[in-house]
């Protein structure tokens, strides 16, 4: 299936009904350089507990089209688009969204212009793109975290410079903090202990931007996006029981008790 997006590219995606479904439907993201293939796993899951599930390729990936990834700042509508399709098409009794490192971080963009999640799962995502983007830029320099973010900022600035003049885009926007300080959809955030590439301190800086409406899990041994990995079992239970607390809720009503 596909559907359009605001600047014409053409989004595609895989849709999955379950043998025995309860009306809920979830929509998985995939991470950078990545593709909905590896969502099908995490699908089986939902499939299971009788969510339709909607996965589909970001802009710039897999089938979709779309010349560059914009880290939320055209993916946030096009997200809109997703549930506005599952809605228009399915009638869900609820819609709720799961994704990791990239697609988690988009999910959040999302809320500021989509209320109607009842509930998102976001794993390893990012708090802003200026901040990881200067994480991975002090990765590679020969001096100790707090300096390299220092040192960091004028190539990072200059490549979103160079964004802005080529593409017209601020990735200065593309912030993910800033969608779910305004947001009241319930957000679990899950983020590895262990995870090199996008620390900790992303997730936490997240949860601390709104803490009447996330829930945070840190999960000891897990590396980037590797809850599942480390915690199979633990997961599973987590991120259906979240859901499953908001099913006879309206969307958009948060968590009263953590």
């Amino acid at each position: 299936m596909d559907i359009t997006a605001a600047d014409g590219s053409i989004l595609r995606g895989w849709f999955f009904t379950p043998a025995k479904p309860t009306g809920n439907s979830v929509l998985i993201l995939h991470g950078i350089a990545d593709s909905r293939a590896s969502q099908l796993g995490l699908a089986k899951v939902f499939l299971g507990h009788g969510y339709t599930v909607l996965a589909p390729d970001s802009r710039g990936h897999g089938e979709s089209g779309g010349d560059i990834a914009t880290y939320g700042l055209l993916e946030a509508d096009d997200v809109h688009r997703w549930v506005s399709w599952l809605i228009d098409d399915q009638h869900p009794r609820h819609v709720f969204g799961i994704g990791e490192s990239l697609g988690g971080a988009v999910l959040i963009e999302s809320l500021a212009v989509e209320p109607r999640f009842s509930a998102i799962v976001a794993e390893s995502a990012y708090s802003s793109f200026e901040r990881i983007a200067r994480d991975r830029v002090a990765e590679k320099l020969p001096f100790p975290q707090p300096v390299g973010r220092l040192l960091a900022a004028p190539p990072v600035w200059a490549g979103f410079l160079y964004a802005r003049l080529r593409y017209g885009l601020d990735f200065r926007a593309a912030s993910p903090e800033a969608a779910i300080a305004r947001s009241a959809t319930p957000v679990l955030l899950i983020h590895g202990l262990n995870d090199t590439q996008t620390p900790p301190e992303h997730s936490r800086i997240l949860a601390g931007k709104n803490p009447r409406s996330t829930t945070l899990w840190l999960v000891p041994g897990a590396g980037h996006t590797g809850a599942f990995g480390a915690a199979p079992r633990e997961l599973q239970e987590r991120v259906l029981g979240f859901f499953e607390a908001y099913q006879n809720l309206p969307p958009g009503i948060q968590a009263r008790e953590k």
